[in-house]
């Protein structure tokens, strides 16, 4: 199986900034996506930042300017550095991984969730 454990929520003021971490473990043999979604109370979840193996990175308009998706392979671990945040960034952000197994089979796979909230 495979696991995404992520880290780095909680609370912070208007225009201060956070940094989420994500790992993946257990059975891989490569990662094509790895990314972050959000999901803010009565809405869907929504793509925030997505990268790819090569570095390609995916922004929401929302975010653009102001969120940096990074992601170490060595490690199996992205990163989300959010900057200038504000109210509506408020949500549980969520991993998501596209993981190939060693058996070759693909499967999407999800984090647990952590919280960010953005309140004076």
């Amino acid at each position: 199986q495979v696991q995404l454990v992520e880290s780095g929520g909680g609370l912070v003021q208007p225009g201060g900034s956070l940094r989420l971490s994500c790992v993946a473990s257990g059975s891989i043999f490569s990662i094509n996506f790895m990314g972050w979604y959000r999901q803010a109370p009565g809405k869907q979840r929504e793509l925030v930042a997505t990268t790819t193996s090569g570095g390609n990175t995916n922004y929401a308009d929302s975010v653009k300017g102001r969120f940096t998706v990074s992601r170490d392979n060595a490690k199996n671990t992205v990163y989300l550095q959010m900057n200038s945040l504000k109210f509506e960034d408020t949500a549980v952000y969520y991993c998501n991984a596209v993981v190939v197994r060693p058996t070759s089979v693909r499967g999407n796979y999800w984090g647990q969730g952590t919280q960010v909230t953005v309140s004076s």
